[in-house]
């Protein structure tokens, strides 16, 4: 484990988890699923089954730094990296893996979204260690796939082959292409299909593959952090970070390499995951009473009503009627009622209400 590493990514705003995910405190600083562990927590002692606690950087953003020295006390605190901006995963990713890198030339690194949920946790560890080994064994960049159980519109698809080499985990394929999210009658045939997973948007690979890579594939991205390779672990790294994010563009690493390169990989994996998108995702994952509501909070009541999904404070009492597909969430002093159906308007009841009420709201 000496050479594996872990790259955090906690940087995101989760609006659509609104009211209860704000700009002050997004939802990754959240115990959305009602744990007693918020999302990032469980995601730090997740990964330090795979390295160690001093090889687990986090980045995000410069307003949330003492929101993670607050959660996470054991991380060693130059391994919190903060972004001026927010500008995507690519440059998450290459500002951590240039970092990293001068550090340690043989690190192999995951790389995971800090708010994603896993409930088979051993088997999600084993899924790791197999993709460390593949990574440090070859030049490769591999992703996690999960393997779908429904034609899913809200998650990127990656169609798989046969590997090109001789895998010692059979789970192990080439990836042939990857597919944006798509309409239900393209999810169905993907599904139908059998050779496409869920892009789980967690990778491993080594981050001497990573940069060679960026270099090959973004090399405007790679030229501006590669820049910043005498400041990387020295007091003169902050200022070089303001710098280069004030120029650096907003990309995902997808579009940056992994669309791109001929050596991509995924691993097919069955661990329980969820990314949590949205609150209708995040019903299908907490304990239903037998009218199938999924309440969180210890002081809820509810008379004819069905397929709900409640949340709301634990010293809050509130009593339901006549309620059916709805999602209900009281967060600080604001509460939120709207039909599941309708919950990607929510975005647009975040943007409304700055507008109309104030930035303190969201």
């Amino acid at each position: 484990m000496k050479h594996h590493y872990a790259i955090i990514m906690a940087g995101g705003v989760g609006s659509r988890f609104w009211p209860m995910s704000t700009t002050q405190h997004p939802k990754q600083f959240l115990d959305i699923l009602g744990t007693g562990e918020t999302l990032l927590q469980q995601t730090y002692r997740r990964l330090l089954k795979v390295c160690r606690s001093e090889n687990i950087y986090v980045v995000t953003s410069t307003a949330y730094k003492k929101l993670v020295s607050e959660q996470l006390p054991d991380i060693v605190a130059d391994n919190i990296l903060c972004e001026p901006a927010r500008k995507n995963t690519a440059p998450c990713v290459a500002y951590a893996s240039y970092k990293i890198h001068k550090r340690d030339p043989k690190a192999i690194t995951v790389v995971a979204p800090s708010d994603h949920m896993v409930k088979k946790e051993e088997t999600f560890v084993k899924a790791i260690n197999s993709c460390f080994a593949k990574a440090e064994e070859s030049d490769c960049l591999i992703t996690l796939g999960i393997k779908p159980t429904r034609p899913d519109t809200g998650y990127g698809y990656i169609q798989f082959i046969e590997s090109d080499v001789k895998e010692k985990d059979k789970r192990i394929y080439k990836v042939k292409t990857f597919a944006e999210k798509p309409q239900l009658e393209v999810a169905e045939v993907f599904i139908e299909s059998g050779d496409f997973l869920w892009n789980s948007g967690i990778f491993v690979w080594s981050t001497q593959s990573i940069l060679k890579a960026m270099e090959n594939h973004d090399p405007e991205l790679s030229n501006l952090f590669k820049e910043g390779w005498d400041f990387y672990n020295t007091p003169e790294e902050k200022g070089f970070i303001e710098r280069a994010y004030a120029t650096c563009k907003n990309v995902s690493i997808d579009i940056s390499v992994m669309e791109k390169a001929a050596n991509v990989y995924v691993r097919s994996s069955i661990f329980g995951w969820s990314d949590l998108g949205t609150w209708g995702s995040l019903y299908t994952h907490i304990n239903k009473d037998e009218q199938k509501n999924a309440l969180v909070g210890k002081n809820i009541i509810t008379y004819d009503c069905n397929n709900c999904i409640v949340q709301v404070p634990k010293d809050k009492l509130v009593v339901l009627q006549g309620l059916e597909d709805y999602i209900v969430v009281e967060s600080e002093g604001v509460l939120m009622i709207c039909k599941k159906q309708d919950e990607q308007q929510i975005r647009n009841f975040v943007n409304d209400v700055k507008v109309k009420k104030g930035e303190k709201f969201v």
